[in-house]
């Protein structure tokens, strides 16, 4: 063969080779990379519409991400290796297996949001383990700065029940909090990245006098409130007083967790926790890389379908960080022994009072 009709024959593979795929043809004139990610589209529109309330960063996107940790963190490495069940990970054991799971004490609560979803899943024929991850990227897509989460499809509807004890309690010290977050694979400073999905969370049960009492000023917003707030001085309770796994809260109107209050102190994750209140970027890139690695224990990346491109895209605009009206840097209890508190201005005006969600 020539020199002329090797390069013709190479040139012509290079071009075969890039050529673009053919993508899936979906509803409503959308694609797909995957056609096995066309249905999720119509879950996607049901959902937005009917248990978003049209696409809201309100409690049921609050709840749907708060259930892909409750269900996926059934999950341990340690009872594997004794040659016991340590759980399925993200597999949906907890909807499949709801009058078990949502009896564990750590999950009282979210027997509302496992059975508002569930006949979602039926309706469109996904699996429990898949449809739990979907609505939790969905539901923080709708938040202000918010991430957007890697969604892989294909997990088995079939599961076996969570072990009790694997999820972490407010109320719990902090090693046993990292001790049972390491014994599902994640590091004291990812249990931080986790708790970024606070910024837009609220309680409902450790106090349930006072129900959707948020945990920041700004919980339809993913952003640095949660982390300021989160350091300083507590000074009332916004119920009838201390319950279990509260801490003094800052403001009127606003919870306080006392595995956040301690987490945030903590030498080994305080640096981490400061880290987020002038660096949001860094903040939901972290948290998109650990919800990655979260939602998929007990299953192989390799084995399930990329269909991300179906999570909508987050507005991007949120409020610069600030202390609360009424509040100072002396109101800050530091923890970050290596870098300094950053300087932050305060809201003007009358002293902060948080409503509830």
């Amino acid at each position: 063969m020539s020199f002329k009709n090797i390069l013709v024959f190479a040139t012509f593979a290079v071009a075969a080779y890039a050529a673009p795929q053919k993508r899936a043809e979906c509803s409503a004139g959308r694609t797909a990379s995957n056609a096995a990610c066309c249905q999720w589209f119509d879950v996607l529109d049901d959902i937005q519409e009917n248990l978003f309330d049209d696409g809201e960063c309100g409690e049921d996107a609050h709840e749907s991400l708060r259930l892909t940790f409750h269900d996926a963190i059934g999950f341990s490495l340690s009872a594997e290796r004794e040659g016991k069940f340590g759980g399925g990970g993200a597999d949906g054991s907890i909807m499949a297996f709801a009058q078990i799971e949502t009896n564990f004490h750590a999950n009282i609560g979210v027997d509302e949001i496992v059975e508002e979803q569930r006949p979602f899943a039926l309706k469109h024929q996904v699996s429990f383990g898949d449809f739990i991850q979907f609505a939790g990227a969905v539901g923080v897509s709708n938040c202000a700065g918010g991430p957007r989460l890697q969604f892989l499809a294909g997990r088995s509807n079939i599961s076996r029940p969570a072990p009790d004890l694997t999820v972490p309690e407010p109320s719990d010290a902090t090693q046993k909090i990292f001790d049972r977050m390491g014994d599902a694979g994640f590091s004291p400073v990812e249990v931080v990245d986790l708790l970024a999905s606070h910024t837009v969370a609220a309680q409902d049960h450790v106090d349930s006098t006072i129900p959707g009492t948020p945990f920041d000023s700004t919980p339809s917003q993913f952003d640095a409130q949660f982390f300021i707030e989160t350091l300083l001085k507590g000074t009332l309770f916004p119920g009838n007083g201390s319950n279990v796994g509260e801490e003094l809260s800052p403001l009127p109107g606003e919870f306080r967790l006392q595995s956040d209050f301690e987490i945030a102190r903590d030498p080994r994750t305080a640096c981490e926790w400061q880290s987020f209140i002038t660096n949001h970027n860094s903040m939901v890139t972290k948290f998109e890389t650990v919800m990655s690695k979260l939602s998929i224990l007990g299953h192989q990346a390799r084995d399930l379908v990329d269909c991300s491109e179906v999570i909508p895209v987050p507005n991007t605009k949120v409020n610069p960080p600030k202390l609360p009206a009424g509040k100072t840097l002396a109101d800050i209890q530091g923890a970050c022994a290596a870098t300094p508190f950053p300087r932050l201005s305060a809201d003007p005006g009358p002293a902060t009072t948080i409503a509830p969600v």
